[in-house]
């Protein structure tokens, strides 16, 4: 079909750099159960077909459970691309962590330990491919899937020099980008780590029974610990709250106990200082869930 200049945006695809767009056809009534899947095809450059934010997960309720089992830093400047990569990522099942530019991601790596790093070429001070060479003097062996509108061999070249593993080049289609990373995983398996839960700026030990926040350590009960750890673990599910009366006390108090309300404001008051961005929040008539925002 080819390419026409004034498309209905409601039914165009848009392919990337060149502005061009390519017409589709028109869409079929989806069943009410499928409304919420994602258009999987990613834009490349410039803004991108928008996909949903992922569905609420509830911990507890059977067949909604998703396994976050891997986590990924998206490094890329333009925020559009960023967000959309994100979502879509979740959706998947990844835990992801984001970063604007050189300077930024090397901040977070400097913290954290992802299992595989998508990472733009292009992005402000340094740019990709010296953050990839610093990455690999330092010895760390992150995979390292790199994403460039630059699509000359030279280029793939000096990339994959630079110490990536992988080249995708802009624009793509989203199910690619995600194949590519399950063979990252199969050729880099994340290797034994220690037992160390960070959402955003919040630092679970559990083998220490230690946390931190904001750099500052926090100074918990038991319970208050064991709540923490459990959120932690799940961060980003809901976890309905017969659930975390099992988990925490061994039993379910019922629907009329307000336990585990206290032990949220204990919680609460310790973890979400003023100055600092709530991670725990209430999810009316479910339960509770740990996440940045």
């Amino acid at each position: 079909m080819p390419p026409t200049e004034s498309p209905d945006p409601a039914h165009a695809g848009f392919l990337g750099a060149g502005v061009q767009f390519l017409a589709l056809p028109e869409p079929r009534a989806r069943r009410a159960d499928t409304a919420r899947t994602p258009d999987r095809r990613y834009a490349g450059p410039g803004r991108p077909r928008p996909i949903p934010d992922p569905p609420e997960t509830v911990v507890g309720t059977p067949g909604r459970i998703r396994a976050m089992t891997h986590t990924v830093l998206i490094a890329e400047d333009d925020r559009a691309i960023r967000d959309s990569l994100s979502r879509a990522l979740q959706l998947e099942g990844y835990r992801v962590s984001t970063a604007a530019d050189g300077a930024q991601t090397l901040a977070v790596l400097s913290e954290q330990r992802p299992d595989l790093l998508v990472l733009d070429v292009m992005m402000p001070g340094p740019d990709g491919l010296e953050v990839c060479r610093r990455l690999r003097a330092d010895g760390d062996r992150t995979p390292v899937l790199m994403l460039t509108a630059r699509v000359e061999v030279p280029d793939r070249i000096a990339g994959l020099d630079a110490g990536a593993d992988d080249y995708l080049v802009k624009p793509f289609d989203v199910d690619e980008l995600f194949a590519r990373l399950r063979a990252l995983l199969r050729r880099n398996p994340p290797g034994p780590v220690a037992d160390v839960l960070t959402v955003a700026d919040l630092r679970v030990e559990p083998h220490a029974r230690r946390a931190w926040r904001a750099g500052r350590e926090l100074e918990l009960s038991r319970t208050e610990f064991d709540l923490l750890e459990l959120l932690a673990r799940h961060a980003g599910a809901v976890l309905d709250q017969a659930t975390v009366y099992e988990q925490i006390w061994g039993y379910d108090f019922g629907p009329g106990s307000k336990n585990l309300a206290v032990f949220i404001g204990y919680l609460r008051r310790k973890l979400d200082r003023p100055g600092l961005t709530p991670l725990i929040h209430t999810v009316r008539g479910v339960g509770y869930t740990l996440r940045e925002s």
